[in-house]
């Protein structure tokens, strides 16, 4: 490691006592955003990759280390070079799309969901500074803005994954239109429902050793405050159904589909990880940078409630897994991005750079952190 990659100084006072500096490398963090709240486990660190990316969402890394960012609010796409070192530069990519939260990159292209779309920016980075107009790969998904932003990946079977949201809090959609995740060839075709009964999904990866599918999914509302729990599923054969909206969390019927069919008949999670945190991103813990105790673990963005009397959510979770894909624990890695029950903060995706760090992206911040170990 170059010795400018050494941990900066500044930024330790109050923080050393919890393990809060900033990263050599990283943009000046904004008086606003106040690190020392922040808290981890013994021997890791946070610092600010940049806060000049508004509305940051899910997140890809190119092979050649671009980091793109997609968003929600403004309808621009980022590219962030020099994330890992040196100085990061944002750029604005793409502009004028309908909630381009979903972000991926393959063979040179990068990919974009843009609700009823997936778009793709050809030979972007070497148009950083001049990037080309978007070109449809495919339009053959609902125009509903509920629901609509779509987390997108390509799989290990080199197919881009898509997620259909459900158009409503309770409803019982087309299930083979909404409520699903999809997948499709890189060039739109092929379009197929890998999953069923997905009220929601904001993040999902492959599980490194079985290749298999988990995601997170987000439960309903306006069943009280405790009831029902977001959840962590894995999906062991194609066509499987999770339960909406029938069943919640694997054990809830809900009040007014719960008689049609039974909580039984429906794959239940892996992990039920709490009523209306709002878990979005997860990725498995593939690095090496972090103890050994940390790999294959999961580690899910929670973006935090919005209609519960009591916060919950805005954090950074993890979720042990033993070698059977049995949950062995849950807790909490990251937290204090709500302060006196108001957010300064709310994480949105996470993602492992290739030096083992894991980047956390934060919408209503506008930033991207990076999270070491290092004792």
């Amino acid at each position: 490691m170059r010795p400018a990659l050494h941990f900066m100084v500044r930024a330790v006072r109050r923080t050393a006592l919890l393990g809060i500096v900033l990263l050599a490398g990283t943009a000046p963090v904004r008086a606003a955003l106040p690190l020392d709240q922040l808290r981890l486990p013994q021997g890791f660190r946070i610092g600010v990759v940049t806060d000049d990316v508004p509305g940051a969402r899910a997140m890809t890394m190119s092979p050649s280390g671009t980091l793109f960012v997609g968003s929600q609010s403004e309808g621009k796409v980022y590219a962030v070079t020099d994330a890992l070192g040196g100085k990061p530069r944002v750029r604005v990519v793409a502009t004028g799309l309908r909630m381009p939260v979903g972000v991926a990159f393959r063979d040179g292209s990068l990919y974009v969901s843009a609700v009823s779309k997936i778009v793709r920016v050809d030979n972007i980075e070497a148009r950083l500074d001049n990037p080309p107009a978007p070109v449809v790969v495919s339009d053959r998904f609902p125009t509903d803005g509920h629901h609509g932003w779509k987390f997108i990946a390509f799989g290990p079977d080199g197919y881009l994954y898509v997620p259909v949201g459900a158009p409503c809090n309770i409803c019982a959609p087309d299930e083979n239109r909404y409520a699903n995740i999809m997948k499709m060839k890189p060039d739109g075709s092929d379009l197929q429902v890998v999953a069923r009964g997905v009220r929601n999904t904001v993040g999902f990866d492959w599980h490194p050793a079985t290749r298999e599918l988990w995601f997170t999914d987000n439960g309903r509302d306006r069943m009280g405050d405790d009831v029902p729990d977001d959840e962590l599923n894995r999906a062991t054969a194609a066509g499987q159904h999770f339960g909406y909206p029938y069943c919640h969390a694997g054990n809830v019927a809900d009040p007014e589909y719960g008689s049609k069919r039974p909580c039984s008949e429906f794959v239940a999670p892996v992990a039920r990880l709490g009523a209306h945190v709002a878990a979005l991103g997860m990725r498995f813990y593939t690095g090496t940078q972090f103890p050994q105790a940390y790999r294959n673990n999961v580690f899910i963005a929670e973006h935090g409630s919005w209609d519960r009397s009591e916060p919950s959510g805005y954090r950074v979770v993890r979720v042990a897994l033993d070698a059977s894909g049995k949950a062995t624990a849950h807790d909490v890695f990251a937290q204090g991005w709500l302060r006196g029950g108001k957010p300064w903060g709310r994480p949105a995706d996470v993602l492992v750079a290739p030096d083992g760090s894991l980047l956390v992206s934060d919408d209503m911040a506008g930033a991207i952190y990076r999270i070491r170990y290092a004792p």
